[in-house]
């Protein structure tokens, strides 16, 4: 019998956190003309949309969702759904779970070509292993965990059902 997953994030709280970030985002680029929202593929962009959702309740900045994909284990390979110019853009990129940083230092690649205004990072859970210096700068949950626990996000859909300890 698999052993019961031990949550540390629910629905509700979890869409609390995500619309609590969306704000300090508001809160931290008065003036944005633009957001665009770059979701690291998977959890990361279904993260994304819910943060979109909820800037659109608190500001008429326009916003732009675009997908990045790589190999999590291998991430020589850096690609977006769409090409864009990002220069003088507000880039958040969204990931589920912050780790050791390493995703999320090479999902900033794709913009080292640009000169974008801003470039922040948005993790929905974060973890205290860092060994890169990318840290994010919107954290719902942050929580000590030991180098053998893993955290998993659960989604359906467009939302996020849950966070839990395995």
């Amino acid at each position: 019998m698999p052993a019961e997953k031990k949550y540390i994030l629910d629905q509700i709280t979890a869409e609390k956190k995500l619309r609590r970030m969306a704000l300090e985002i508001i809160e931290n680029n008065p003036g944005a003309a633009e957001i665009i929202l770059a979701g690291i593929r998977g959890s990361g962009t279904v993260i994304a949309k819910r943060v979109q959702e909820h800037l659109a309740s608190f500001t008429d900045t326009h916003t732009k969702i675009i997908t990045i994909s790589l190999d999590k284990k291998n991430p020589d390979t850096v690609t977006l759904s769409e090409p864009l110019d990002f220069d003088n853009k507000l880039i958040i990129v969204t990931d589920d779970v912050a780790n050791s940083g390493r995703t999320l230092l090479y999902a900033l690649k794709p913009f080292l070509d640009f000169h974008p205004t801003r470039i922040q990072v948005l993790a929905l859970v974060q973890r205290t292993h860092h060994h890169f210096p990318v840290h994010p700068d919107y954290v719902g949950l942050s929580i000590a965990t030991t180098l053998q626990e893993h955290i998993q996000v659960e989604t359906e859909g467009n939302m996020v059902t849950g966070a839990f300890l395995e």
